[in-house]
């Protein structure tokens, strides 16, 4: 062994060892957090090679800062439902990073809502809105308040006393919180009407994903499922592939679901399935996005109900089984860890050639070597989904300036946006001497832009 390959080995040897055990140390301190501890755990092994090549995040200390969130708060949520009867649930806020910016992300209102849920989004946070390019920091939030078969009333009287004590802790400089699973337009606005009420003054910057009448984006609605086709796009491209004739499978039926439907079949696929927390749908004639739309965006019924109106289409109960219909293209869209192992090596035995994630975390870390491993096109969530967050910040932008721009002027700025982030990412994969692997392109990427202003502003 000549004296360059000893140095490299050493200085190999060295980076997984500061590695392995700033993350040891993470799962002492986080204890039966699986979800956090996975995305943990993903995106360190990641950056190895960065701390190979730049030794000076690790004298920085910058993992370790990294992986522990500035503020964590957690509250109690009282309201009152429609029988008289007083309800108690949890609030949670973390605000993760702000090297880059405020805290931006999310509000999750789901049963599932628990610490560990939202500190692995907190932490995925940081890096995603990193990639954009925008300049905001990494934060998420939520309850396990379930909106589901609640009345108008019920979830008013439940988003304000949330945002009671929210408010104490966000601000248009401070922290901008806008909406995930659970969290539409009808919460954002009954949330940021509270905010009005008790800081007694119109911060239209507050929170992203307003209505269009007071504050909003256009495109924000589609944003993360426009941008989740737009990122995979650019992939099949590299290819030369094209969403054009491909079978497309989509897992959920939520707002990045029926976006990334839209989009792809503009650019001239076929979405045959797609799903919802009970079941999914298979229709090979192509879904029928205006009546899922329907079914979803106003009526608010299950996802079992498209086949009254298409009867040619089939209806099977739980989800993981929507992996097993035939697809060249899958965008899982639903919920973190949706695709197993199982799942994964089904949809690469029928012939997958890409995988977008537009969910957080859909794929587990089996499920993402299988897919490599067999040379898979795989776009991971913080890269392909970060179309949402993105035109949050355009959002902003335009809160700030007090003006509004045209669909197409916000489309068009996404749509850079997104080839930004996947021509960043293999750029950053190739340099750390992984070419085509957009997982560890994503992260270094992510990384190193929020990792170099933590060490310009010092330790804090």
């Amino acid at each position: 062994m000549d004296t360059m390959q000893k140095i490299q080995q050493d200085k190999s040897s060295a980076a997984k060892e500061y590695v392995n055990q700033v993350y040891d140390e993470v799962i002492k301190r986080n204890p039966n957090e699986s979800e956090f501890l996975q995305a943990v755990k993903e995106v360190f092994d990641s950056l190895i090679p960065v701390f190979e090549k730049n030794p000076k995040y690790m004298e920085n200390g910058i993992l370790e800062r990294i992986a522990e969130p500035e503020r964590m708060v957690t509250f109690r949520v009282p309201w009152v439902d429609d029988q008289g009867k007083v309800q108690v649930n949890r609030g949670f806020r973390v605000q993760f990073n702000s090297s880059i910016g405020p805290y931006k992300g999310g509000l999750r209102f789901h049963a599932s809502v628990n610490a560990s849920i939202i500190k692995f989004l907190g932490f995925e946070q940081i890096l995603k809105n990193s990639l954009t390019g925008q300049p905001i920091g990494g934060g998420k939030g939520g309850a396990d308040f379930d909106p589901k078969g609640k009345s108008d009333q019920e979830v008013m009287r439940f988003t304000q006393s949330f945002m009671t004590e929210l408010c104490k802790y966000i601000g248009p400089d401070v922290d901008v919180p806008a909406g995930d699973i659970g969290v539409g337009a009808r919460e954002i606005g009954y949330m940021f009407g509270q905010y009005k009420r008790i800081r007694g003054g119109y911060e239209a910057g507050v929170l992203t994903g307003k209505g269009l009448g007071y504050g909003g984006s256009l495109a924000r609605t589609e944003a993360t499922g426009y941008g989740t086709v737009y990122f995979v796009e650019e992939m099949l491209k590299d290819k030369d592939l094209s969403f054009a004739d491909s079978t497309v499978v989509v897992s959920g039926s939520g707002n990045v679901s029926i976006y990334a439907i839209d989009k792809a079949s503009q650019l001239g696929a076929k979405v045959v399935a797609c799903s919802d927390s009970n079941g999914y749908i298979y229709d090979k004639n192509g879904i029928n996005l205006e009546t899922v739309k329907k079914l979803k965006e106003v009526e608010r019924k299950r996802i079992s109900e498209y086949v009254t109106v298409h009867p040619q289409a089939e209806y099977y109960e739980g989800c993981s089984g929507i992996w097993s219909i035939p697809c060249d293209i899958a965008l899982p869209c639903a919920t973190q860890n949706e695709i197993d192992k199982r799942s994964a090596q089904i949809l690469v035995d029928n012939g997958v050639k890409a995988i977008g994630e537009g969910a957080n975390m859909p794929s587990t870390l089996e499920a993402i070597d299988l897919f490599l491993e067999n040379d898979i096109l795989f776009g991971p969530a913080k890269a392909a989904n970060a179309g949402g967050v993105a035109v949050s910040a355009l959002e902003m932008a335009q809160n700030s300036m007090k003006l509004a721009w045209t669909f197409e002027e916000v489309d068009k700025r996404l749509h850079g946006i997104m080839k930004n982030i996947y021509q960043n990412s293999v750029k950053a994969a190739k340099e750390y001497g992984y070419p085509g692997n957009l997982v560890v392109g994503a992260n270094i990427a992510g990384f190193v832009k929020v990792a170099d202003a933590m060490i310009a502003q010092g330790i804090i």
